[in-house]
């Protein structure tokens, strides 16, 4: 008699064919962009959300030096949210300190081929995608002429921010939507394709806040290539060209590392059940901490 395959050894089968399926078809969609040189990329900046806007503005105040300062332009695309001032509300705030920002206003599939929204693109050095649901920009964006230039401009070094959902929306393997907890639960997440800036990690964001270590241990149960990195409120990774992770922000940022990995029971699981995860390592890290994705390596940021 034949073994029954479980919900989770299906959704494991869903994951891979429909990586296969994005990688043959839509290359040149979903892939990162080559840098023209190494070291060239820009920054890929995901905020765990709720950064601070009123007072000393630490993570939106380094994402406008390294955009330039008073010489800075930044598109503001605030696609993940329903609120209609989302977007005005960080012009404003890039704009009072001195720099010039533009949003566009992409709503729809239609938006994210506006021929004037992607000549914007080609001018800017800083771009910011606000908060909102993540699913809004994966189902409008994913696939379009605006993320493909998205993609290109950090190749070249435009540097690419994203708080809370746009976050989310970064890195290649984006957390649709999952239930909080600490414990990793077979069927607790749902993934998307995202923006595809990195395939070196998974992002989650609110992560203290919303108790998600969970959910994004099952993530990467799921891609063990991947690593993850949880991102408390206020708090921000600056990833450089160098693969470096510098943290800047209030919160903490946690490194969930799974390279050597030595046992994990996702194939084998039902919905509901804990999975078994065996040499999974984690880091801790505040402001001013740095960590390699290329090495594994961390550095503490030491006293504020």
């Amino acid at each position: 008699m034949q073994k029954s395959t479980s919900r989770c050894g299906k959704d494991l089968h869903f994951f891979a064919s429909l990586n296969t399926c994005l990688g043959k078809e839509e290359e040149n969609h979903i892939m990162p962009s080559p840098e023209l040189e190494p070291g060239t990329r820009g920054y890929i900046i995901p905020i765990g959300g709720a950064e601070d806007k009123i007072q000393d503005r630490a993570i939106l105040s380094r994402f406008f030096d390294i955009c330039g300062g008073e010489h800075s332009k930044i598109a503001i695309i605030p696609t993940a949210s329903s609120l209609e001032d989302t977007g005005d509300r960080y012009k404003k705030i890039f704009n009072e300190m001195g720099g010039n920002a533009v949003v566009l206003q992409i709503q729809d599939r239609n938006d994210a081929e506006n021929e004037q929204y992607l000549s914007e693109l080609q001018n800017v050095t800083g771009i910011f995608m606000t908060g909102g649901n993540q699913l809004r920009l994966s189902t409008i964006l994913g696939g379009t002429p605006i993320a493909t230039a998205i993609r290109r401009g950090n190749a070249k070094g435009v540097h690419v921010a994203g708080t809370s959902a746009g976050a989310a929306f970064m890195s290649e393997h984006m957390i649709a939507f999952g239930s909080e907890g600490a414990n990793p639960i077979a069927g607790k997440v749902t993934l998307a394709p995202g923006l595809g800036l990195t395939n070196r990690v998974i992002v989650d964001q609110h992560f203290r806040q919303r108790d998600r270590l969970g959910r994004l241990m099952t993530a990467l149960a799921y891609n063990p290539f991947a690593q993850g990195i949880g991102l408390d409120e206020d708090t921000a990774a600056f990833i450089g060209a160098d693969n470096v992770i510098r943290v800047v922000g209030d919160g903490a940022l946690t490194i969930v590392d799974v390279s050597d990995l030595e046992y994990s029971s996702m194939a084998y699981a039902n919905e509901g059940d804990p999975i078994e995860l065996i040499g999974v390592r984690l880091h801790v890290l505040g402001h001013g901490a740095r960590y390699s994705l290329s090495k594994r390596k961390a550095k503490p940021g030491g006293r504020r």
